[in-house]
């Protein structure tokens, strides 16, 4: 008799430990979800292994398209004077060496007078300094006399040479002006070939030098200024790319980090210059742009987009466990680029050899999350 309670005792003991394991077990595959060979095939289940990929990431940035300081031109009067005729008109073509403006002013003949007469005296300090040279070979004359011939000519060549500059500046004609030809008129001619952006005279109107008369802007060689916040600067390398387009289109652009600046704003900014890869003779100085710029590539654990799901507010992956069964692994996410995302996976996942669901995830999730709730009503 004790020896069958004994026995029953043990069969009750044992039977309570099944149970236990079987609670054990319900407990650990909570997240896991099992298939039958049918629903694997209508969920289109794909399976893949964790990849390493070479992403890069991107940096969302807003800039501006600029011009090099050689591609635009300010034009102002080198003397004062008042504007005579221009044919400018704003946007207009014009090439390098067209006239752009013709000026007068009484000053103008004076000028070109004071040249000849100058010219013409140094001539006479000149023949003089050579004769006062040879009296003094002789010991005829005084040093006192020689020095002050000398210096006289040398006083008249620097005066002469400081018109011929400012007559250069002016440009007169001075194969004309040496035949005792003056001009009355001073004509600016437009140092380089491209579109006038900005008119600011008009004939009759008085133009002192410290007035910008026009702008002429080349927009064969347009670059694009980008505002980038300090934080992201690290990330910025010159000779990356950069993939932008304009506010009033959808046309993506590339273009190539030149430089990055040195100094940092009021506003916790850096100035990027980038080099466009394709000139556009359309594209306009200040058009505002919208850029991604690729950061530098690292080597992460990766996975398709389409195997990541998420669950109130965490990022989940499915690994499988079994041949139909599959577990739900939180993992965190990282940079996403070309369909794929970086993943952040447990230390003591098993890359090399644990598959993960890679297309079918959110079918997986519904039925896991569908069959808790049944267990959840069932209890």
């Amino acid at each position: 008799m004790g020896t069958v309670l004994v026995s029953c005792g043990q069969d009750t003991q044992k039977k309570v430990t099944e149970e236990e394991k079987k609670e054990e077990a319900h407990e650990q595959h909570d997240d896991g979800v099992e298939l039958t060979e049918k629903q694997f095939q209508v969920a289109n289940i794909e399976l893949g292994m964790v990849q390493m990929k070479s992403l890069s990431g991107t940096v969302k940035v807003n800039g501006v398209l600029d011009l090099p300081p050689q591609s635009l031109v300010s034009i102002s009067a080198p003397f004062e004077g008042t504007v005579k005729s221009t044919e400018m008109l704003q946007g207009m073509k014009v090439k390098k060496g067209q006239p752009v403006v013709v000026l007068q002013h009484p000053d103008y003949i004076q000028v070109q007078q004071d040249y000849l007469d100058y010219k013409s005296q140094l001539e006479f300090l000149r023949l003089e300094y050579e004769r006062q040279q040879e009296l003094a070979a002789d010991l005829v004359n005084a040093k006192k006399t020689l020095q002050r011939a000398k210096s006289e000519y040398v006083s008249m060549q620097a005066r002469v040479a400081g018109l011929r500059s400012r007559l250069g500046l002016m440009n007169i004609d001075m194969a004309a002006l040496e035949k005792g030809k003056l001009q009355s008129t001073l004509t600016l001619y437009s140092p380089i070939s491209g579109y006038v952006t900005q008119v600011n005279t008009n004939i009759g109107a008085y133009a002192n030098p410290s007035d910008v008369l026009f702008k002429i802007a080349n927009t064969d060689h347009l670059h694009a200024e980008l505002t980038v916040y300090e934080r992201d600067v690290p990330k910025l390398k010159i000779g990356q790319k950069v993939r932008f387009t304009l506010a009033n289109e959808t046309r993506e652009r590339m273009a190539t980090i030149y430089l990055v600046g040195r100094e940092i704003s009021n506003e916790r900014t850096v100035q990027v210059h980038c080099h466009l890869d394709q000139e556009d003779g359309q594209l306009l100085p200040g058009m505002y742009l919208q850029a991604l710029v690729e950061g530098g590539s690292k080597l992460v654990a990766a996975l398709p987009e389409k195997a990541i799901v998420e669950f109130e507010g965490q990022k989940y992956i499915f690994v499988q466990e079994g041949q139909l069964h599959f577990e739900m692994l939180k993992v965190g996410t990282g940079v996403a680029e070309l369909g794929f995302v970086a993943v952040e996976l447990p230390e003591n996942f098993d890359r090399e050899n644990k598959k993960v669901v890679v297309n079918g995830a959110y079918d997986l999730l519904s039925k896991a999350k569908n069959s808790e709730e049944g267990e959840g009503h069932g209890h």
